[in-house]
């Protein structure tokens, strides 16, 4: 009981949900980043800890829009990010989350994986649109 009390103690810090809205903030907008930079055309949602990532030009905001994305594309982005040592969700139709225990080093680390395996997406895939 004492345990429970103790972290829901810690979640009732309201600076706790600021700083892990930053640091994914930080890191979408570092990953939006790469993939203009690479020529790849990515459309990234975020809310809070919670970011998802598209193979598309356009907006992605229900089922049909999102079953547009190239998923072929992403295939090939998950093994390179996996080589690198970024461990993502294996579908695209997931989220990946930021937490507390992630550094500035960590989300660096992964803009820098993605900027390499997006160019790797670029040069391998046809990219529909």
């Amino acid at each position: 009981m004492s345990a429970g009390l103790a972290m829901l103690k810690i979640l009732d810090n309201r600076e706790l949900y600021n700083d892990i809205e930053k640091k994914n903030r930080y890191l979408c907008d570092g990953l939006q980043q790469a993939a203009k930079t690479a020529g790849v055309p990515v459309e990234l949602n975020r809310i809070g800890s919670l970011g998802c990532g598209f193979f598309t030009d356009g907006k992605v905001t229900d089922l049909e829009s999102a079953a547009r994305s190239d998923t072929d594309a992403y295939a090939v982005y998950f093994q390179e990010m996996l080589k690198r040592g970024i461990y993502l969700a294996p579908s695209q139709f997931e989220a990946f989350f930021v937490c507390t225990a992630h550094e500035r080093e960590d989300l660096d680390r992964t803009i820098e994986a993605a900027l390499d395996s997006l160019r790797v997406v670029r040069q391998n895939c046809a990219l529909r649109k």
